[in-house]
Parts: structure tokens; C-alpha cells; sequence
């Protein structure tokens, strides 16, 4: 299995330095499948080449457990040794791992450095074909090469088999070209040689996160990526949205993202919104990757701040970015994190100054808000609710979607003014809450802000 990565700006040897590999020296690491290899066939200052073999042991899958089925002797004959596949994904990571975060200790100056790079992946599967492989890869403005590989040289009747040899050419960052390859090889093969759980969803992020928002093909890719597992690709696209590039309002036009971020400003508001009463505990309901918990440890009016989130992955990454772990003892104190239905009546969560729904309820299915009512409005009984969710008129200003269309995959529904007027004001008179509404962001005067917040006080 075999990847090359030319680079043809000059001085080539750059690529030594950002790939923290001597050209003069052959580097050697061992894998649990095998063992990796970086080296330079060629090296001057026109034209630098970085080839990753890698050698994949057979027998050494078959002791980790993985079978591929199919005939007796396929656990020990298969393609996998020989062609482009996660193994090579996971060999990336490993060797190549300080270069794709865009770091460059000796030159830090040359990681975002546009270069003439060229990728060549002699035996790549492609389950989809040419096609797949060009809707992939010529978004991110690459120029594809590639040549089919018969099934057998001899019989030309017999086809060309499902392998093509590949050329990616592009003027790009090293750090993007790595990322790239690193998610959509695996993509193309659509296969993984290990189990797929929540954590692919944040190394998807992780490495996707600056480009796969705004990819045609991210529902694809996202699909594939996590082993058409529907629930992880669900909730990895709609954390993807709202942490991309076109905000949590996918399709958003040049002239609103040129504005400070919509996300931003929604936090900004829903403070404002906490510091005008006499807050000092809150609760975060939906606290997805901890955003909202990160600003409030920061105010020590604050004495007790929780999280709630039905998802486990979202509270694993709400704990990171709040380095929850090394957290000073007395601040560590503050908060805490809890796994949660928010359909569900909690009795740790009653009693609280405040809680907030933070873009939550549209992803919810109409038929189970009369469950989130109870539960917040009758179980936990705050003495304020914040909660936040699109303007479903403003759409109509987002270039990138269509009419009717919802700003998410993942959203359920999303509300009007009046609809979302109306019923916020009869949940805040059946439940004994006054409300007040806000606008957040760009506000148009005919369809409004494209975020509508309303204040429940009790």
C-alpha cells in the first residue's frame, strides 16, 4: 500500500519540514496491523517526493479479530495489504499527525503556505466509480487523474476492476491535502477496518471541521465515514453545520458571513439574558460540545452550572473544552456535566435560577415538545427560561437554500414569528410564566432577525 506526496515549489525540500521528516533518513514505525514507512525517493530543490509504504500483516489482523468472510481463506487473502484503505488513514495520522494540525516547529511560517502538491495513490478502491471519486475531491479544487486498473492484464475482456490508479493535483496546504486524503480515502473504499463508534464522529470533526460543511457531498461523506451508522451521521452533520463555516444557518449569503458569527452572537444575547435577573445557578439544557458552559465559568457570579445532554459524545467534548480534568478544585466545583432526556422529568434539575434551550427545540419532533414543556416548565420549574431557535422567514435571505427547505438536516421543524409567538405565549399562561421576545443578529424589516429568543420569568 502506497501513498507519494510531490511537491514542486521551490525550495521542494520544504516538505521535510513540514512533514517533520528528514529526506536523508528512512523513518520506521510499528502499527498494530503492521508497520509504516516514510521516505524520499527524490529530493532537490524542483521536486520533492514523501512516500508512505505500508506493510500490512494478515495474520496479524486475523489475531485482532477482524474477518472479512466470504470464502475460507478470506481472513488471510484479501485486498487490504495492497490497497488505499483507513489502515493508510490511521498510518497519516500516525506519521504525519504534527503536519496535518498545520504545525511546523522549524518554519511554522510555511504550514498555511499554499504548495503545488501532487498526490498519487497507485491502487485506490472506489466503490461509486470515476464519478464519485471526481465529486469528491474536484469541490476542494483538485485536478483528478485517474486510470482504471484491469482485472487482469492479459484478458482485457474481462474489465477493469473496482481499483483506479489516482493523481490529485492541486496548489494547496499540506495540512488541507492530508486532512483530505486522510477522511475520504476511507470514504471511497467505504469500508473500516475497526468498530465505528461516537469517537469517529469527533476525528471527523476534528479533521473535517474547515471544509466538509460547505462539501455537496457531506451527507455522503459523513455517511460513509461512520459505516452508514444513521444516528452517528445524523448527529456528527448537525454538529458539523453549527460549527462550520456557513454557521448554524447553513447556506448563509457572503454579506451575513461577514458578519461576526451568528453562533457568537447568540451566546452574547443569552448571557445578557442570564445577568439581567438574579442568576447564580444555572442549567444548560442541550448542552451539546459545552460553548455556553465555557463563557459562564468565566463569571464567578455563577456558583453552579450544569449540562445536560442526552448524548454522551457531546458531553465527552463538553468536558474538553472546558478541560473539565484540570480544572482548579474550586472551579471544578462549579460545574457539572449530567446524561439526560430532556423529554423526561429530572429531579436534578429542579430548583435551578435558570435554564437555557440554546437552539434545542427545533430538533425535536413536534409530537414530544409537550414532553420538554412538562419537564422543564412543571418538573425543573426555573425561575427564567432562555431559549433560542431559527426564524423560520429569514431562510428566504440564505442563498443556499431552497424554498421550504430547513436550515439543518437535523432540524424537525423550525418556527415562524407568529407561530413561535404563539406558542410561547401559551405554554408562559398555562404554566404561570410571563415571556418576552427578542431578535438575534442581522434583523431585515420584513422577515425579521434570523434568530428569535424568547424569556420566560415565572
Amino acid at each position: 500500500m502506497l501513498l507519494t506526496i510531490t511537491s514542486a515549489t521551490p525550495p521542494a525540500t520544504d516538505l521535510g519540514f513540514l512533514l517533520h521528516k528528514n529526506p536523508a533518513n528512512v523513518r520506521s514505525v510499528k502499527l498494530s496491523f503492521g508497520q509504516a514507512h516514510v521516505f524520499y525517493p527524490e529530493a532537490t530543490e524542483d521536486r520533492c517526493t514523501a512516500a508512505l509504504l505500508l506493510e500490512v500483516d494478515p495474520i496479524a489482523l486475523v489475531r485482532k479479530g477482524r474477518g472479512r468472510g466470504g470464502f475460507p481463506l478470506a481472513e488471510y487473502v484479501n485486498d487490504r495489504p495492497y490497497v488505499a484503505s483507513s489502515f493508510i488513514s490511521v498510518a497519516i495520522a500516525k506519521l504525519f499527525g504534527t503536519a496535518m494540525s498545520g504545525r511546523s516547529e522549524d518554519r511554522p511560517e510555511l504550514a498555511d503556505q499554499p504548495l503545488d502538491l501532487v498526490a498519487h495513490i497507485p491502487v485506490l478502491p472506489c466503490r461509486g466509480g470515476d464519478d464519485l471519486l471526481r465529486r469528491l475531491f474536484e469541490p476542494l479544487g483538485y485536478a483528478v487523474e485517474a486510470a482504471p486498473i484491469p482485472l487482469d492484464d492479459r484478458f482485457p475482456g474481462w474489465g477493469d476492476s473496482p481499483y483506479v490508479d489516482v493523481r490529485l493535483r492541486s496548489r494547496v496546504r499540506l495540512r488541507d491535502l492530508l486532512t483530505h486524503l486522510y477522511v475520504l480515502l476511507p470514504v471511497l473504499d467505504d469500508e473500516k477496518h475497526y468498530w465505528v463508534d461516537e469517537d469517529e464522529i469527533e476525528k471527523l470533526l476534528l479533521r473535517g471541521g474547515d471544509w466538509l460543511a460547505s462539501h455537496p457531498d457531506r451527507e455522503l461523506i459523513a455517511g460513509r465515514y461512520l459505516k452508514h451508522r444513521s444516528g452517528l451521521a445524523r448527529e456528527a452533520l448537525a454538529r458539523l453545520l453549527d460549527d462550520g463555516q456557513v454557521d448554524a444557518d447553513g447556506g448563509a449569503d457572503a454579506a451575513i458571513e461577514a458578519r461576526p458569527s451568528l453562533r457568537d452572537e447568540r451566546l452574547v444575547a443569552v448571557v445578557a439574558a442570564l445577568e439581567e435577573g438574579d442568576v447564580h445557578r444555572v442549567l444548560d439544557l442541550g448542552c451539546g460540545d459545552g460553548r455556553l458552559l465555557q463563557v459562564l465559568l468565566k463569571d464567578p457570579r455563577y456558583e453552579e452550572i450544569v449540562g445536560v445532554d442526552v448524548l454522551t459524545s457531546a458531553l465527552a467534548a463538553a468536558a474538553r473544552r472546558i478541560h473539565l480534568e484540570e480544572l482548579a478544585p474550586r472551579q471544578k466545583a462549579r460545574v457539572r456535566l449530567l446524561q439526560g432526556a430532556l423529554t423526561y422529568r429530572d429531579r436534578r434539575l429542579a430548583g435551578y435560577d435558570a435554564a437555557v434551550l440554546m437552539e434545542v427545540i427545533e430538533h425535536m419532533d413536534p409530537p414530544r415538545i409537550a414532553a420538554l414543556e412538562r419537564a422543564v416548565f412543571q418538573g425543573a420549574r426555573p425561575s427564567r427560561v432562555i431559549l433560542t431557535t431559527p426564524n423560520a422567514e429569514y431562510n428566504a435571505l440564505f442563498a443556499g437554500l431552497a424554498p421550504g427547505e430547513l436550515r439543518h438536516r437535523d432540524h424537525r421543524f423550525e418556527w415562524t414569528r407568529e407561530g413561535f409567538e404563539t406558542w410561547a405565549g401559551d405554554l408562559a399562561g398555562r404554566h404561570g410564566y410571563q415571556v418576552a421576545f427578542r431578535s438575534i443578529g442581522p434583523e431585515d424589516k420584513r422577515l425579521g432577525a434570523p434568530t428569535q429568543m424568547a424569556v420566560f420569568d415565572r
